[in-house]
């Protein structure tokens, strides 16, 4: 038996506004499927993300979060930082592998890696 990931869901207190964030990121495609309520950014590759309202954000650590890579890491920040994402920090296993670690505009946090 194997598991396929479908989606990835985040809680946030405006899914429409934080869906459309990522679907620009991402470059996806909005599905509301219940307005202020459950919206899903549809990938062309790779999982659904989707977004669901919750009364309160999740205080401290996100437990899960979602890790990318880009040919052009730098370049990456830079666009996503733009769109309003905040950069948290920057780490490394010894020179072969590092990552950035970035906020999106409602605190959930990700990484981008080199492809």
């Amino acid at each position: 038996m194997t598991l396929t990931v479908e989606m990835i869901t985040f809680d946030c207190t405006d899914p429409d506004t934080l869906a459309g964030w990522w679907a620009e990121a991402v470059g996806g495609r909005l599905n509301v499927f219940a307005p202020g309520e459950f919206v899903v950014v549809i990938r062309e590759n790779g999982p659904r993300l989707g977004f669901q309202k919750v009364p309160d954000v999740t205080p401290g650590k996100n437990r899960v979060h979602v890790d990318f890579t880009a040919g052009d890491v730098e370049a990456e920040v830079t666009r996503l930082v733009g769109l309003g994402a905040s950069e948290k920090g920057r780490h490394s296993f010894g020179d072969d592998f590092s990552w950035v670690v970035l906020a999106d505009p409602d605190g959930n946090e990700f990484c981008i890696a080199a492809a």
